[in-house]
C-alpha cells in the first residue's frame, strides 16, 4: 500500500526495488526479450552522425566492469561471449531533448551485462545520457552508475534500473509491440484477401488484426490517446516508431535470423533448428525456436502440396500480384529494398509465410500477454521518470538518503498515470472469449484437399509436444532463468491457454 499512497512513511520497506537478478532476466523471459544483444565492440560506439549529434560514443571503460568479470578482462568476456548489452541509447537521444520539455525527465541509457556460469545475467553498468547542453553537435554528457548494496549508492543504483526501465517499457510499446507485430502485418492482411491458395494457409493469422488496429488508432496510439499518456515519450512517440521502421527488414523478423543478428545466437547446421544459442538458457529463444520448427515444418508440408517446383511459383499470378502488392503498395516505403524475397522459388514462399505467421501468432504473443504478469506492479517496470536523477547536495539527494523509496515514487509514473497504465495492459494480456490458438482452425472443413488436412493434424500434435517440453523446462532447477528469483516460470510461448489471463497461449492473430 504505501507504494502507493506518498503520505504513508515506508523507509523501511524496499518493495519497490527489484533484484538485479530478475531485472536481468527480464531481459530473456519477460514481456520484451528481443531487445538485449551480445556485445561486439567496447565500449560500445553509436551509429548516429557525428556531424548532426557529436561523439555518442559509450563513456563506460573497463574500470567500471572488469571487477566485476570472474577473473576476466574485458576481451576475454567478449571473446568468451560473456558480455550483453540493452541499448535503448541511438533511438533515443535524437527525441531526448524535446521530450525532456514535457513533464518526463529521463536519459537514453545503455546497460551491460555479463552471462554467468549458471546461464543467468547479471547487470554490470548503466549509462544514463543526455544531450549537450549547448547543442546536439556537441554530443552527450554521460554518467556510468554501477552496482550497490549499500547506502544512498544502493539507492542510486535502483534509480538507474528505473530509467533503463522506463526506456524499455516505451520502446517495447512503441516497437517490439506495435511497430513489429501489429503495424507491419496489416499490409499482408489487406494483400492476402485477394489470394488463394496461400490465402487458406495465411487467413487465421489475419482475424480481427484490421479492426484491433482501427480501435488502436482511435483510442491507444492517437494524438493525445492513451498511449502518449502513459510512455514518457509522450506526444512524440509515433514519430519515434515511424522512424525505427525505416530500419525494419522482413527477412531478419525470422527467428533464427533475428537472434543471429543480435548476436545471441551464431548459425550452426548441426543444431537442432541451425542455430546455436550463445545463451543457452534464454527461455524465450528456446521456446521460440520449437514453435518457430513446428510451424515451418507445417508450411512446408502445406505450400509443397501446391507448389512442386519453380515453375508453379512463376506461373501463379495471383501469387505474383499478392507479393507485389506488399511490397510496391503494403510496405512501400520498402519497395526498393534489395533484401525482398523475389518470389521464384517454392522455398521463398515457405520461408516468407512462415515469418508471417511467426509475427502474427508468436512473436505477438511474446511481447503482448505478459504486459500484465510482468509490467502489472507499476514500481517493478514504470513507463515514465518524472525528475532526473538526484545529485550530491541537492534536497532531492537528501530525501533520497533519508527515504529512498518516497524519492523513488516521486521519480517514477505518477497515480493516475499508473492507473491508467495497468489499467491498460490488463485489458491488453486478455484473451478474447473466443480465441483461436495455434494449430485450431475456426472449422475442421477449411479445406477438402486430405494431405494438408493431415499435415495440420501433425502440427498440432507438435505443439501439444512442445507445451509438455515446456513444462518440464520450467520444472528443472539447473535452468535458472526459466522462472528467476520470484518464481514466475515463462509461459509466453506456452501455444493454449486454459483462461483468458493467465500469462500463456498463442493466438492464431494479433486480434488484441
Amino acid at each position: 500500500m504505501c507504494l502507493y499512497d506518498l503520505s504513508i512513511d515506508c523507509a523501511d520497506s524496499k518493495t519497490a526495488w527489484r533484484t538485479d537478478e530478475e531485472f536481468a532476466r527480464e531481459m530473456l523471459a519477460g514481456v520484451n526479450p528481443i531487445i538485449i544483444s551480445r556485445l561486439q565492440e567496447f565500449p560500445p560506439k553509436s551509429k548516429l552522425d557525428p556531424e548532426a549529434y557529436g561523439n555518442q560514443n559509450s563513456t563506460i571503460t573497463a574500470e567500471h566492469i572488469e571487477d566485476k568479470l570472474d577473473g576476466l578482462t574485458v576481451d576475454e568476456a567478449m571473446n568468451n561471449n560473456k558480455l550483453f548489452i540493452l541499448n535503448h541509447h541511438d533511438a533515443l537521444i535524437p527525441y531526448l531533448r524535446r521530450i525532456n520539455t514535457t513533464i518526463t525527465k529521463t536519459y537514453a541509457s545503455r546497460t551491460l551485462l555479463f552471462l554467468q556460469d549458471n546461464g543467468s545475467l547479471k547487470p554490470l553498468a548503466i549509462e544514463l545520457s543526455l544531450p549537450h547542453p549547448d547543442g546536439d553537435q556537441f554530443g552527450v554528457t554521460s554518467k556510468v552508475y554501477t552496482p550497490s548494496d549499500q547506502g544512498v549508492e544502493s539507492s542510486i543504483w535502483q534509480l538507474a534500473k528505473a530509467y533503463v526501465a522506463v526506456n524499455d517499457s516505451g520502446v517495447h510499446q512503441l516497437i517490439s509491440h506495435w511497430l513489429n507485430t501489429h503495424a507491419v502485418i496489416e499490409p499482408f492482411v489487406i494483400a492476402t484477401n485477394r489470394l488463394h491458395p496461400i490465402h487458406k494457409l495465411l487467413y487465421p493469422h489475419f482475424r480481427d488484426t484490421m479492426n484491433i488496429n482501427a480501435s488502436a488508432r482511435q483510442i491507444l496510439i492517437n494524438a493525445g490517446g492513451v498511449l502518449e499518456s502513459t510512455v514518457f515519450q509522450s506526444k512524440f512517440a509515433m514519430e519515434m516508431s515511424a522512424v525505427v521502421y525505416k530500419d525494419w527488414v522482413f527477412p531478419d523478423q525470422a527467428l533464427p535470423a533475428d537472434l543471429v543478428k543480435r548476436g545471441v545466437a551464431v548459425e550452426d547446421s548441426s543444431s537442432p533448428h541451425g542455430v546455436r544459442l550463445l545463451i543457452e538458457d534464454y527461455p524465450y529463444a528456446v521456446d521460440g525456436l520449437e514453435i518457430w520448427s513446428a510451424i515451418k515444418s507445417w508450411v512446408t508440408d502445406y505450400c509443397s502440396f501446391y507448389y512442386g517446383s519453380d515453375k508453379e511459383i512463376l506461373k501463379d499470378n495471383e501469387l505474383q500480384a499478392w507479393w507485389k502488392e506488399l511490397r510496391e503498395v503494403g510496405h512501400g516505403d520498402k519497395k526498393n529494398e534489395p533484401w525482398w524475397p523475389e518470389m521464384e522459388t517454392p522455398q521463398e514462399l515457405i520461408d516468407s509465410c512462415t515469418t508471417i505467421i511467426w509475427i502474427a501468432s508468436a512473436l505477438h504473443a511474446a511481447v503482448n500477454f505478459g504486459q500484465y504478469p510482468y509490467a502489472g506492479y507499476l514500481p517493478n517496470r514504470p513507463t515514465v521518470s518524472r525528475r532526473f536523477m538526484p545529485e550530491p547536495g541537492t534536497p532531492e539527494y537528501e530525501e533520497l538518503k533519508k527515504n529512498p523509496d518516497k524519492a523513488f515514487l516521486k521519480t517514477i509514473t505518477a497515480q493516475l498515470q499508473t492507473l491508467l497504465g495497468v489499467s491498460l495492459v490488463e485489458i491488453l494480456s486478455r484473451h478474447t472469449t473466443d480465441e483461436i490458438y495455434l494449430g485450431q482452425r475456426e472449422s475442421p472443413e477449411w479445406t477438402k484437399d486430405k494431405e494438408p488436412l493431415a499435415a495440420f493434424d501433425r502440427f498440432g500434435k507438435k505443439l501439444k509436444d512442445i507445451e509438455k517440453q515446456i513444462i518440464q523446462r520450467n520444472g528443472d532447477n539447473i535452468l535458472t532463468n526459466r522462472s528467476g528469483p520470484v518464481n514466475a516460470p515463462y509461459t509466453l510461448l506456452f501455444p493454449t491457454s486454459e483462461g483468458r489471463l493467465t500469462g500463456k497461449g498463442i493466438p492464431n492473430s494479433v486480434s488484441i
